[in-house]
């Protein structure tokens, strides 16, 4: 095991044995960002249900459900503390809540309604969110739509109650229908959330939730101020620590990213060794990791990031205490992930073409594999595994739409990958005109929604497939558009290079790799043959 595996491992068993033999230490002091929740609960419990209020603003819903479930037990009239317990589980933009997870927010607005709350605005927080989740057979955009119009008039009534207006706006971010395209939903949140952040810069939602409308390539920049922000608001929340990187990666600011996930994965030790819930949350940063690393050319880095992820989710595989539902069936997504990003973009077709899915993988997780090995197909010209890999992923995507999640099989995403494997497909069987239309238009799609944070662009895809046909004009011509969107990135900057070159243009060949020299730090971490090729050319031209 090499050496920050080792680091990591050592560091969740202390923190899990902590969990086992000791009492929680005296915790540091605590930074989840500045909360004031007006409620008519008892004067001992303010400050407890603020927290409960900045760990909702944070994400930190497990925290955020106990931390209210001690203010219901502290003050048994506090009305808004059964609120808090139901907020806990309705973890917007994250996922739609289940039957079970309905029926408990019910129980918890019913007992509410029990102990009628003193002021029309905390009956008001109550009202709406019961839009939600009263019994019936609304579907789930019936009842967030309902919820929003709830928030909305509460925030009319209301206009300096800073929390109203930050959960109307994860709320419009929440009630976006599947497959739109328009950006309107991120648009109107941030008409709500810039002023507010103006006033209340210290407030973990308003930054967060800014992040959030601005996690797209149009609207990357309009989050840079509350990117730059949120982490010195709440450094104590894991995924507020992580958050920022969600602009980074957009605006192609790797060590900044890079920063942000590391200070998140610290973050959720520091939890685990609370007792706080913290580890799923370092899967998430350590992809984002992996990925900055690998732009930066630092993939000794990366590689380290991916093994110590197989042994963290190794440790937590046979400790049945550390998994709930949600990371029992993340963890074979992120056993999945790393691997393929990986070979994917250190362009290692040969061993991309072999990936296997992890045991109990869900068919989500064997779609992305079947997505990877057709794009090493695809490269590779491997015509007969490209057709059997797409007729498994498209059998696959069926049984997706029957599954839990079965509302995403129409989602941007799920269109834009299937498009790709199409497209590789046709590709690898010589179909090369169906194959650019195909993978033309899934770059179309992904340029108004933006590619994943850990993503290869579809238009960078279009690219390669450009510069294998042998038309480096046109090549160059989309790598400069992928670039324009998905900046910085390696694989992005060093094919932009060689398609200039064999465009006859070497000053803008010369351009692009020392813009990739300039990004990676001379590429002075990295042992990628593709840096021999820069230096070479650079010397030769310069």
């Amino acid at each position: 095991m090499n050496a920050a595996a080792c680091r990591l491992s050592l560091i969740f068993l202390l923190a899990t044995q902590a969990h086992a033999q000791q009492p929680a230490p005296a915790p540091a002091a605590e930074r989840l960002g500045t909360v004031s929740f007006a409620t008519s609960c008892a004067k001992k419990v303010r400050a407890p249900f603020n927290r409960g209020v900045a760990l909702l603003h944070d994400f930190w819903y497990e925290e955020a459900g106990r931390q209210f479930e001690q203010v219901a037990i502290a003050d048994p009239h506090c009305a808004m503390a059964h609120w808090g317990i139901a907020m806990s589980v309705f973890q917007q933009i994250w996922d739609r809540p289940g039957d079970k997870e309905r029926s408990r927010a019910w129980a918890e607005l019913e007992s509410a309604k029990k102990r009628p709350a003193r002021s029309a605005r905390e009956r008001a927080y109550i009202a709406a969110l019961a839009e939600m989740f009263r019994p019936g057979p609304e579907e789930f955009q019936a009842r967030v739509d309902a919820y929003s119009a709830g928030m909305a008039a509460l925030y009319r009534r209301y206009p300096d109650d800073v929390d109203a207006g930050a959960f109307y706006a994860l709320s419009l971010l929440a009630a976006e229908p599947v497959g739109d395209l328009s950006l309107n939903s991120e648009r109107k949140a941030l008409a709500v959330l810039k002023p507010l952040f103006i006033r209340y810069p210290d407030h973990p939602g308003v930054a967060h939730y800014i992040i959030h409308s601005s996690d797209s390539p149009a609207l990357a920049a309009e989050g840079l101020a509350a990117a730059q922000r949120y982490g010195q608001i709440a450094p104590s929340a894991p995924h507020a620590a992580h958050m920022p990187g969600h602009i980074f990666a957009r605006l192609g600011m790797w060590q900044a990213d890079i920063d942000a996930n590391l200070a998140s994965v610290e973050a959720a030790h520091r939890a685990e060794a609370r007792h706080e819930s913290g580890t799923m949350y370092i899967f998430h940063s350590n992809d984002f990791l992996l990925y900055a690393y690998l732009q930066a050319g630092q993939e000794a880095r990366a590689k380290d990031i991916a093994e110590s992820t197989a042994e963290l989710i190794a440790q937590v595989a046979v400790m049945p205490s550390m998994i709930d539902s949600s990371m029992r069936e993340a963890m074979p997504f992120y056993r999945a992930e790393f691997p393929v990003m990986l070979d994917l973009e250190l362009r290692d077709w040969k061993s991309a073409a072999a990936l296997e899915p992890p045991p109990g993988a869900l068919a989500g997780v064997k779609m992305f594999i079947r997505w990877a090995r057709t794009i090493a197909a695809g490269h590779m010209h491997e015509g007969a595994q490209a057709a059997a890999e797409l007729a498994a992923y498209e059998a696959l995507l069926d049984e997706f739409a029957h599954g839990k999640r079965g509302y995403m099989a129409k989602s941007n995403s799920i269109l834009i990958m299937h498009k790709e494997v199409q497209a590789w497909a046709a590709f690898a069987q010589g179909e090369s005109a169906d194959a650019l239309k195909k993978m033309r238009e899934s770059a179309d799609l992904q340029d108004r929604v933006g590619q994943g944070e850990v993503d290869i662009p579809a238009r960078e895809m279009l690219a390669d497939m450009l510069l294998d046909l042998g038309q480096a004009g046109e090549a160059l011509t989309e790598y400069q558009r992928t670039l324009e969107l998905s900046p910085q990135r390696f694989n992005g900057l060093f094919n932009a290079g060689m398609a200039a070159e064999a465009a006859h243009d070497n000053a803008k060949a010369a351009q692009y790799y020392k813009t990739l020299l300039q990004s990676t730090g001379n590429g002075a971490q990295s042992t990628r043959s593709e840096f021999v090729h820069v230096r070479e050319f650079l010397a030769a031209n310069l």
